[in-house]
């Protein structure tokens, strides 16, 4: 007897409903570079602190996807949304608040160290928890959508779709809000050293009559005159902590939306409660599980790919948004340049299927990888140009950087898909959840100690930032240094994505084929 589910074919429908699932997924998900900057710059968390603090998180983090998986896994319970579509609804429900909790904006002068501590540490775990109990059935169900291999991959187009557009507004809008440019102001000329903390003996580096002539001309401001930094030449700028967390209040309640349209309008076809179980009838060993999945060949390529974009690529985010503060001086529109990384994204987008369908997902992302390395080497070389080039190359690399990351990132899911697929062929179980979910936990992983390890760096003499200064008060060689760094994060990250997809995933397009052929064998014996 056929269910209500059943009857409705694979269409249009189901993947503007999966978009709309990243869309609100990364509605949040852009927020973690931003909590990064509001707290090292708005709160002034020292950084030797706040890179320990965000790997106790992260490694929470990490530790609460498998978790959440495996109760996903061996949860039996008859719901009706769907077992994976009650979990979306109560994460998209803590999202609501979830997001905002961790942007409290405390007084970053009068706050003692230990309340920051603690006020960061209880308003991410809330943020993480709902968003794991969202993310992890959502990115499961896409092999339960459909069976079929062409349609798997544009689901996962549409997911890149869904996700790109939630992204935009935490990564290309939110900093034109939540930067505010100096301009010169005779009644009150000096207020934003208000915003940073002067540690003594250097009262003199920051002495008021330095911020009433233009570094470059040596004239006087006038009212209305962009202030400059004595030391950078750049124009500074201040974050407002206040409009920080108004804006994430915001993007829980538009990301709610679209979980709830999602909701509503996506079909499963597969059955949710196959995989909660092993032949036996035993419950999924999680232990057993990680080994397993260790051997997965596909599934740890994919997460290679995955960790050396949160490893380098979005550990980067923090240190590229202080850059732009501190080197060039136009932080409000540093989420706008990198938004050109996602430009051939979208070129390639409405071919990706056609691409896939004739060559193959690994071909296809293994030609994108080659694409990010030539993107990647003009972005280490954007340091040493002129400094009126400077950001005509870096831009010039993240079009050759993204678009290697487009060719991936509109099949990563849909090779994630196949990689569960592939475990049940060579190993003879499927575990959806806990696959994905072990998955998630390496990315995870990667998202904590990424910018934890970059934070500390930053801190060091190599690069010599000064949290006390916020991005006002930062010398001429640590802007220049952060460059270098923003540069080598990002060629780190291309390397390791040529070699997840190029190198150690295996699954051809010959090979998918094979394995598709014999599981539908399979499971007509059974």
């Amino acid at each position: 007897m056929k269910t209500k589910n059943e009857t409705r074919p694979f269409g249009i429908r189901d993947k503007l409903a999966y978009a709309a699932g990243d869309a609100g997924c990364n509605l949040s998900f852009g927020l973690k570079s931003t909590v990064q900057t509001f707290w090292l710059v708005y709160m002034m968390m020292e950084t030797g602190l706040f890179s320990i603090l965000l790997l106790i998180v992260q490694a929470w983090d990490a530790i609460n996807d498998p978790l959440i998986g495996s109760l996903i896994d061996n949860d039996k319970r008859r719901y009706k949304l769907g077992k994976y579509k009650q979990y979306i609804f109560l994460g998209a429900c803590g999202l609501l608040i979830g997001g905002a909790a961790v942007f409290l904006p405390l007084n970053p002068q009068t706050t003692e160290t230990w309340v920051k501590a603690l006020v960061f540490i209880m308003g991410y775990v809330i943020w993480d928890a709902a968003y794991t109990m969202a993310n992890v059935p959502y990115g499961t169900m896409l092999n339960l959508v459909t069976d079929k291999n062409e349609e798997r991959a544009s689901l996962s187009v549409f997911r890149s779709i869904g996700g790109a557009v939630g992204g935009m507004v935490p990564g290309m809008i939110l900093p034109m809000l939540i930067w505010e440019k100096v301009t010169f102001n005779p009644a009150n000329p000096t207020w934003f050293l208000d915003k940073i903390e002067i540690p003594e003996g250097a009262e003199s580096q920051f002495a008021p009559e330095k911020f009433l002539t233009n570094p470059l001309t040596g004239v006087p401001y006038q009212e209305g005159d962009k202030v400059l930094s004595p030391l950078t030449g750049s124009q500074i700028e201040v974050l407002q902590g206040d409009m920080v967390f108004w804006a994430a209040l915001i993007m829980g309640v538009l990301a709610f939306v679209f979980f709830i349209f999602m909701i509503k309008n996506i079909t499963i076809r597969g059955d949710e409660y196959a995989h909660t179980t092993q032949e036996s009838g035993e419950k999924v060993n999680l232990l057993k599980s990680f080994g397993t999945f260790m051997k997965n060949r596909p599934a740890v390529g994919c997460t290679i790919a995955a960790m050396g974009m949160f490893l380098g690529m979005q550990s980067a985010t923090t240190a590229n948004t202080i850059m732009f503060a501190t080197h060039f001086g136009q932080a409000s529109l540093s989420g706008l340049v990198q938004m050109v990384g996602f430009l051939p994204m979208f070129i390639f987008m409405p071919f990706a299927t056609k691409l896939v369908k004739k060559h193959g997902k690994k071909e296809v992302a293994s030609i994108g990888s080659i694409a990010g390395l030539i993107g990647g080497g003009i972005l280490c070389i954007f340091p040493l140009c002129p400094m009126n080039l400077q950001l005509i190359v870096y831009m010039v690399g993240l079009v050759f950087f993204g678009l290697g990351m487009g060719f991936y990132n509109c099949v990563s899911w849909a090779m994630m898909g196949d990689a569960i697929d592939y475990q049940e062929w060579k190993f003879g179980q499927r575990e959806e959840g806990v696959v994905y979910a072990l998955h998630s936990f390496f990315r995870k992983l990667a998202q904590g100690v990424g910018p934890a390890a970059v934070i500390a760096i930053m801190g060091t003499s190599l690069i010599g930032y000064e949290a006390k200064f916020g991005t006002i008060g930062q010398s001429a060689q640590t802007a220049e240094n952060m460059c270098w760094l923003v540069a080598i994060l990002y060629m780190f990250s291309a390397v390791c994505q040529f070699i997840g997809v190029a190198l150690v995933y295996n699954i051809d397009k010959k090979t998918l084929a094979t394995m598709q052929t014999e599981l539908v064998e399979r499971r007509t014996e059974n």
